[in-house]
């Protein structure tokens, strides 16, 4: 309300599919995958090596089978997943096997992510000009592009995840309390291990939809990735300390971090106030209400990973 009332044409359909837009590239994707890793009570920074590592795998084996996803070149988009879900598995057992916290872990296996992307694509741009594939972000129904409305089914996938299945709600288990989770025979390891891999497959999502949006895999595809997620799934309501959250919150996350953001270009502010203000916004969302939200020190340090 605020926003149409300084500019009345945030309102307008056209701005609502722009936001969409903007919603359904990389941050909702990676967003629900680093959702699955807050929940366990754990932190994933990695995600903008992942999106270009798995960008730029993408795009070169889709040109080198064809270019159009009516030949051969379809093979490149289930190797994008496995590259993806590959680089979750590596990020989860560099955090699990050599006891390092998932912070410091992650965050190193971004650096690793990006100077593999710059390796291999050698600081050049992999154009992705197949029609049919950007048809993702030029195809429109209901005024919103295609990619809109995948990014709503991939959603319903992960809800189903994380609420439908026993990996879903040892997710909850291990965020709850990870000592109690593992006297109850509940391998946390392993848990801790599938939900990096999984988050690794949405980032790889995030990936493709990059790649869509832009027609180009490069090294920066990923960039800002890490701040905007984070700040969606925390302003979504998703505890950072785990056990509580989900992936609809991080949908509501992600909502208001990108009309606030939309809105604050509609009325022309620059921006690093822009980046103050979403600064603003993780400061008041993550703050505990009371004391009996502070979180407890228990990755690797507990028995389990002992």
């Amino acid at each position: 309300m605020f926003f149409s009332l300084v500019n009345p044409n945030f309102m307008s359909l056209r701005n609502f599919a722009r936001i969409g837009i903007s919603m359904t590239l990389p941050p909702l994707m990676v967003a629900v995958g680093v959702t699955f890793i807050i929940i366990m009570g754990s932190i994933d920074l990695s995600m903008e090596g992942a999106v270009a590592v798995c960008a730029v795998v993408f795009a070169a084996i889709f040109m080198w089978l064809g270019g159009t996803l009516a030949s051969w070149a379809w093979l490149a988009l289930p190797a994008c997943i496995v590259v993806g879900a590959l680089y979750g598995l590596l990020n989860g057992l560099v955090h699990v096997k050599l006891r390092i916290p998932s912070f410091m872990a992650s965050l190193s296996m971004g650096f690793v992510g990006i100077g593999l992307s710059l390796l291999m694509t050698g600081g050049d741009r992999i154009r992705v000009e197949d029609k049919i594939f950007r048809s993702l972000l030029t195809e429109r129904y209901f005024g919103f592009p295609l990619m809109v409305h995948v990014a709503l089914l991939v959603i319903l996938i992960a809800w189903f995840i994380q609420s439908r299945t026993a990996i879903g709600r040892n997710f909850y288990a291990v965020g709850g309390g990870e000592e109690l989770a593992h006297a109850s025979g509940l391998d946390v390891k392993r848990v801790r291990v599938l939900g990096f891999m999984l988050a690794g497959v949405f980032y790889a999502l995030g990936a493709l939809f990059a790649v869509a949006q832009i027609g180009i895999a490069e090294t920066a595809t990923g960039y800002n990735f890490m701040f905007v997620s984070i700040t969606s799934v925390v302003v979504g309501g998703t505890a950072l300390w785990g056990g509580n959250g989900g992936v609809w919150n991080t949908l509501v996350g992600v909502l208001i971090v990108n009309v606030i953001n939309n809105g604050m270009i509609v009325m022309g502010l620059p921006r690093y106030l822009q980046d103050g203000v979403l600064g603003l916004l993780v400061i008041l969302a993550g703050r505990p209400v009371d004391g009996s939200q502070i979180p407890r020190i228990r990755e690797v340090s507990g028995p389990c990973l002992s």
